[in-house]
């Protein structure tokens, strides 16, 4: 599954009848992160372990995507599917403008 660049697609919310288990864990983070924390959730009217748990998911599906991706190119190597020179020389053209 492709996902656009810089959209960070999760899996679907879990409905009403969906129960997950929860762990507690304790993290040390610099005083200005917990400050920006505090921040949005004064913002968004949610408490910080929900801002928390949000940038933690996001954080693991943008790296399961990321892994993927890495993966699939890793087996277009081995399998010897690399771009032309042309391809490339046009590609950095595009990247340039």
């Amino acid at each position: 599954m492709s996902v656009p660049r810089g959209i960070v697609k999760g899996p679907p919310a879990p409905g009403p009848s969906v129960v997950m288990s929860e762990e507690t864990i304790s993290v040390r983070i610099p005083s200005e992160e917990k400050a920006a924390l505090d921040a949005i959730a004064a913002q968004t009217d949610r408490d910080v372990s929900f801002v928390i748990e949000e940038a933690v998911s996001a954080y693991l599906d943008l790296h399961a995507w990321q892994r993927e991706h890495i993966e699939e190119g890793v087996r277009q190597a081995d399998a010897g599917e690399f771009a032309s020179q042309a391809e490339v020389r046009e590609a950095f053209a595009r990247w340039r403008r």
